[in-house]
This record gives C-alpha cells, structure tokens and sequence, in this order.
C-alpha cells in the first residue's frame, strides 16, 4: 500500500555473477568481466529479467541479487562455495541470427538522434489510408514510411520528426514537427525496415480573421501519397518507453491520435512472437474519443480483448455518446474516476507503470480523479505522484 518513505534507489539490484569468461559477447558489455572469481554490477528493475538470460546465454552463474543500497560492492571470492553447474550457450545457426525479429533493434540501448535536421533520412511513404469511420469528427491517417537503406532504428514509445516540404511564411524551411510512432521497433511489416504513425489532421478557425487554418505538416502527412519521399529525423524520447518486465501491469489511458504509442505496446505485447519478450502480466487501455467512428484502430485492439481477456483489458470512453454520472458528456477523466479505487490499488505494485498520451486537458481531470481514491486511503496524491515520477513509473505525454 501507500508508502512514502519509498525510495527510487530501491529499484536497483546488485548482481553477484561467476563464471563469466571474457569473450566476443562480454567484450561489448559495459562492465568488467574477470576471468574468475565473481564480477558486480547494478541493475535497473525493469531489466532483471532480461539480464538473467543474458547472464544464462553468456554461461554465467548468478550467485546473489540484493537490493542496491548506494554502496558500491566489492568483490569477493568465496572458496568454501560449491561450485554450481555453468549453463552453456548453444550455437546460434547462422540463418536465426539474419532473421529480422533478432536483429540490432533487440538491444535494449536507447536509439536518440540518429538522423538530426540538417541532415534527415529520406524515407517513402509506402501506405497511408483513413482511421475514422463515416460518420466520425475529423481526419485521422494511419501513414507508414520505408527505412530501406537507413540505419533508424527506434523502441516502442519514442518519437520522430518530419519535417514538411516548402518554406514559411519568412522564406525559412519548415521546422520539424514531432510524432509519437505507432509501430513496434520491428515495424508494421515486421520486417526492421518501417516506421508507422497516427496522424490528425490539424484544423482550427484563426482568432483574428476566422478563417480555418490547417496545420502545416499533419496536413502534409494526412495527404502524402504513396511513393512520395518524407523527411525523418530522430528518433527521441525516454519518457514513454515501455518497461522490460514480462509481468508488468501497464495502465494506458488516451485521447484521440495518443493512442499512436500504445498502438506499439499492445502489437509487442500480443501480435508478436518474441523469444525474449513474451508478455504475461495485464494491460488496460483507457480511450477517450467523441464518437465511436473515432475508435481508431477499434477492430484490432477489440480483437486482443477478446483473444486476451485475463491480459488485455479495454475501456472506452465516447464524450459524445456516453453520459457521465451527472448527466454530461463522458470524457476520460470521468472514466478513470469510476475506476479510481481499482487504478489507486494497482499503482500500489512496483511493477505497475501509468501511462497517460493525448491532449494535455487531461491531466487535471485525471489528477482529480485519483486524487480521490489517495485521499481515501489517507495518502495525498501530487507526493505520491512525485514519488511515482522518481520511479519512473508514471508517464505522461501530453499535447
């Protein structure tokens, strides 16, 4: 339950690991490796078990796993131990390591900046078709560019730029804007060699002379045609990256074209097959949108839902067919205050993360909403929010 004396550091461990022999797999690692004895190094929560398997994969025996207390160990030799069985590595056949799923994008490093402004990848639009159905507000395009020939590589949660074709208003080139990226690091096609995103089209009446004005590259974007070239910087972004922990609770909640990153976690978690990833824990999305035309990607995500039930978990809220409790529209922040008790209870667990996307009017409903559920339990929210934070377990990109 509530704990305020709970600190960050506590989610680093201390391995102790023996018969790690310094070869072609340690050399790139970013420790020592001794060539007896016992070698330590910290590790994050979020990828103990990954790092377990490397150790296992690179014949290692881990010996002890405490809590890091900010204290660096030293190393140690026990002769008086037994000596434990080493698990050995199995050739990997050569045509496995070509296959595009166990490629460079596997390593959990984190990609920033590859291609900057002045000097973009070239990709091509190789898809682009409609996300809101008849009936619905607005134009939202689901528009997919090919990365042959680049070395872009990204992770689930992170961003890239365009930047859109022309001059501004001062004869300057265009700045880039930023899109959250809607496609796992393996891409659409699967293949290493895509990227996807979720674009509205940016629309809005001028202040001064009341005419509409639409935003310079979702327009771009939303009419780009197959073939074209695209400008891409990027990737970038830390905060939205989804943890490594197979077991993770993952509370996503979304307005509109911020589904574009959760769209990439629940097509890892559930329409990939991985052999270091094979998620078991529980995901729940929480989508705001103002009809049900605008459920973007709705038959795919109803389609996990219903293949998934005891691990994927899907709540909508339609602003402009649902009522809330006191007879207004249904908004997001009233779904997520119907459900505040059950949110506040697994926010309890450090192995839940909260993940908040769209349009920063949100944030405030949302906060009021959980606000409650903490009071409750005689906690106040906006210090058990902080302490989230310094967890990195709450999320939030907004717009």
């Amino acid at each position: 339950m509530y704990s305020p004396s709970t600190l960050a550091g506590n989610r680093l461990f201390v391995y102790e690991v023996a018969g790690l022999n310094q070869n072609d797999n340690t050399d790139s690692l970013d420790y020592s490796i001794r060539q007896s004895g016992s070698v330590f190094f910290t590790v994050p929560y979020s990828r103990m078990n990954q790092e377990m398997r490397r150790i296992t994969r690179l014949g290692g025996r881990i010996v002890s796993i405490k809590p890091f207390n900010g204290i660096a160990p030293v190393a140690t030799v026990s002769s008086a131990s037994t000596p434990q069985p080493i698990a050995q590595s199995s050739p990997v056949p050569e045509q496995t390591k070509k296959k595009a799923m166990t490629q460079a994008k596997e390593k959990t490093d984190i990609p920033v900046n590859i291609y900057r402004p002045n000097q973009p990848f070239i990709g091509k639009c190789i898809e682009n078709y409609a996300l809101v159905d008849e009936g619905g507000i607005g134009i939202v395009q689901h528009v997919t560019f090919d990365l042959s020939g680049s070395d872009l590589r990204y992770l689930e949660g992170q961003s890239i730029g365009i930047i859109p074709p022309g001059t501004d208003a001062n004869g300057k080139p265009h700045k880039l804007r930023l899109y959250s990226i809607a496609s796992t690091r393996h891409g659409d096609k699967l293949d290493d060699k895509t990227v996807s995103l979720c674009v509205r089209q940016l629309e809005y009446q001028h202040p001064e002379t009341k005419e509409t004005v639409y935003g310079v590259c979702s327009t771009h974007l939303c009419n780009v045609e197959v073939g074209a070239d695209v400008a891409i910087t990027g990737p970038v972004g830390k905060e939205m990256l989804l943890p490594g922990d197979e077991d993770a609770t993952i509370i996503m909640m979304a307005t509109g074209t911020g589904i574009a990153p959760f769209r990439a976690f629940l097509w890892r978690m559930f329409k990939e097959q991985h052999e270091d990833y094979k998620f078991k824990g529980l995901a729940w999305l929480i989508f705001g949108v103002p009809k049900t035309a605008n459920i973007l990607y709705q038959e795919e995500l109803e389609k996990i839902a219903a293949e998934f039930p005891d691990n994927f978990r899907l709540t909508y809220a339609i602003s402009r067919e649902q009522q809330n409790p006191q007879g207004g529209r249904m908004y997001i922040q009233h779904r997520v205050a119907e459900h505040a008790d059950e949110i506040w209870n697994l926010l309890q667990s450090p192995k839940t993360h909260a993940y908040m996307c769209g349009l920063k009017g949100m944030e405030d409903g949302i906060d009021d909403a959980i606000s409650g559920a903490a009071a409750k339990n005689g906690a106040d929210w906006s210090v058990y929010q902080k302490q989230l934070k310094k967890e990195h377990r709450w999320h939030v990109e907004t717009y």
